[in-house]
């Protein structure tokens, strides 16, 4: 394979989105990963393009026969990164992104951790990420309490990752996680060492 995968994780709300749809406006040669949800749409988004939608029977159905590279069960809803579509866009040679968590970085971590660039991030602390959480608007205060309790466990696991990135500034952010990126097209890797030998003797 001559791609390579950067996995994106941290709490909701921590900016997660803002800053890859951003990466991906901005920069070439990148997949990224819609993962498939037995969650209901939130408003305003659509299946195909925030997420796959489908209901909890055929997601297990998909787990069994081996679809998903990853799959986690998060706040009684499952969430997964379908097989297929990333190994054509790593043949590809592009960069796929995933946008997972932390249950599902460790098991992608082990079926294809040789390819894998991760980083975590996350708000400067645990009052701000509640802010946030209850100015988007689209959870319950018991949904929000869940999230925060999640993202107290999730920060336990930050050393796992390559890098950690606090989103206290989006645009400070936002260069930090594109200078990752483009280091990521510079590792030795993704290179045809036979075409770059034959170029470099001629």
């Amino acid at each position: 394979m001559k791609g390579q995968i950067l996995i994106v994780s941290g709490p909701s709300g921590s900016g997660k989105s803002t800053l890859l749809s951003r990466l991906l406006k901005e920069e070439k040669d990148l997949y990224f990963s819609i993962s498939t949800t037995t969650r209901a749409p939130r408003q305003g988004e659509a299946h195909g393009v925030n997420y796959y939608f489908t209901d909890e029977k055929e997601f297990k159905k998909g787990i069994d026969e081996g679809e998903f590279l990853e799959w986690a069960c998060v706040h009684n809803n499952y969430y997964g990164t379908s097989l297929k579509p990333v190994l054509r866009a790593l043949d590809a040679g592009k960069i796929a992104i995933f946008d997972i968590d932390v249950q599902g970085f460790n098991i992608a971590k082990s079926k294809l951790g040789g390819l894998i660039t991760s980083v975590f991030i996350t708000t400067a602390n645990k009052s701000e990420l509640n802010f946030r959480l209850s100015n988007r608007g689209t959870d319950s205060a018991q949904t929000i309490q869940k999230r925060l309790e999640n993202a107290v466990g999730e920060m336990e696991h930050i050393l796992e990752y390559d890098y950690f990135l606090v989103n206290d500034d989006l645009q400070s952010c936002y260069e930090n996680l594109r200078s990752i990126l483009r280091s990521m097209r510079l590792r030795t890797l993704s290179l045809n060492v036979e075409e770059i030998i034959k170029n470099w003797n001629n």
